[in-house]
């Protein structure tokens, strides 16, 4: 046996041996921390995937499928105007309003597809921070002043960072751009007239958007009235959607209904789950899809790589928050009065803490409200409250792997550098004057 080839194997054994025998097992913070990473898991499981994650993983692989390579190159490649793609990427990202998870997929789908990385860095960023709901609720809750300076921070952030990131990585991506100008576009998508990729897709990000839409503070009210028929709007979107497979896809019709068909008694039969009915739904897609041919087959296989690529990572992410964070009111390893008192006043060190955790803490959509009032109200700075208002929904560890996956380590090390240090003088200068 030839030992100097063993050594490598062998230390990986002891490594993981050791770690296991010094696990602090009975220690309290440190058994509450795997419960609190478990459970953090869990609740990320059921109400952020098969409701957010896997329609996004359509939506992205419809943007690789079905949109024209030219009309990405055109609207948001490298060399298109300024003025319109920092724009676009900015009002397209909000239009969304999802979380930082939701988001990844569809910044991987559009950047693959031939998207400058500045335009591609803005839509990142632009689709969790800029969420008009959070916006207004920050308002109504933690103040006007805040929920301005979150929406003018959060506006010119998405287009600052997109034009930092083209600036600092023009060079590397050149090559890329022109690999993206000179590949071929499909006969089909030259013949799919543009309202028909339009109503595809909004039918898809429709989909996606209410079966999301998060409950009022009130029950009455157009907001109300909204919400409390929301799956019967999805359901019409859903229907809408098989008639597009069948019409504009040439999928079987006497698929598509085979596929339908368990939704409607499962809606009936769990009145109070709609998640059941969804993941039915969602089952049924994936399996006409898949054993078609053409461009609905194209269409799963693309969906179905962004899945394989984004969701182990993202999982993982969820785990190591949980453990090191704990959720919104529970610790884990790092405890809370640690965060609390680092983040009271306005000085950098306050500033700095506040972006960092915010960065790194996973906040589902609307969450991190309640949690700042909480932090407020434990001594928390008005100018920390913003910073990390700025870096918290649009980042987190669950995140930052996934983008690592598609960027690379240098160009992710910058973007979460770009978004913590604009975070932390955001709130120092608003703490400064306010």
């Amino acid at each position: 046996m030839d030992w100097k080839s063993e050594w490598k194997p062998l230390g990986a054994i002891l490594a993981l041996f050791g770690v296991f025998y010094f696990l602090p097992v009975g220690n309290g913070r440190f058994d509450n921390a795997l419960l609190e990473a478990l459970s953090l898991a869990h609740w990320y499981a059921r109400e952020h995937v098969i409701l957010c994650l896997v329609p996004a993983f359509f939506i992205a692989g419809a943007i690789s499928v079905f949109v024209r390579q030219e009309a990405v190159m055109k609207y948001l490649g490298s060399g298109a105007s300024p003025w319109i793609a920092y724009p676009v990427a900015s009002v397209s990202g909000t239009i969304l309003a999802v979380c930082s998870c939701t988001v990844l997929p569809l910044f991987g789908g559009i950047y693959r597809r031939g998207a400058g990385l500045g335009p591609a860095t803005a839509f990142l960023y632009s689709g969790p921070a800029i969420n008009v709901l959070a916006i207004i609720l920050t308002a109504r809750v933690l103040g006007m002043g805040l929920g301005v300076a979150r929406s003018i921070g959060a506006l010119v952030f998405s287009v600052v960072i997109g034009i930092a990131m083209h600036v600092m990585f023009r060079k590397e991506e050149e090559g890329r751009d022109r690999f993206a100008g000179s590949s071929a576009i499909s006969g089909s998508e030259e013949d799919r007239p543009l309202w028909r990729t339009a109503a595809y897709f909004g039918v898809l990000v429709g989909i996606l958007v209410f079966a999301n839409w998060g409950s009022p503070s009130g029950t009455g009210g157009f907001w109300g009235s909204v919400h409390s028929a929301k799956w019967i709007v999805t359901g019409i979107l859903s229907a809408t959607l098989a008639l597009m497979l069948v019409r504009w896809l040439q999928v079987g019709w006497r698929r598509v209904l085979i596929a339908s068909l368990p939704v409607i008694p499962l809606a009936v039969a769990f009145p109070g789950n709609p998640v059941i009915p969804f993941s039915a739904g969602v089952l049924g897609l994936s399996a006409v899809t898949s054993t078609e041919r053409g461009e609905a087959r194209d269409w799963f296989g693309a969906s179905w790589e962004f899945a394989k690529q984004i969701l182990p990572l993202l999982l993982a992410g969820v785990l190591i928050s949980g453990a090191l964070l704990g959720r919104p009111g529970h610790e884990g390893l790092i405890p809370s009065a640690w965060v609390a008192s680092a983040v009271g006043g306005n000085s950098i060190g306050a500033n700095l803490s506040a972006s960092v955790f915010g960065a790194f803490m996973y906040f589902a959509t609307l969450t991190e409200v309640p949690i700042l009032q909480g932090l407020i109200g434990n001594g928390m700075g008005k100018g920390p409250a913003l910073a990390l208002l700025l870096s918290g929904p649009a980042l987190s560890l669950p995140s930052m792997l996934v983008i690592r996956s598609i960027l690379g380590t240098r160009k992710t090390a910058v973007y979460v550098l770009l978004v913590v240090v604009m975070s932390t003088a955001s709130g120092l200068i608003y703490g400064g004057l306010f």
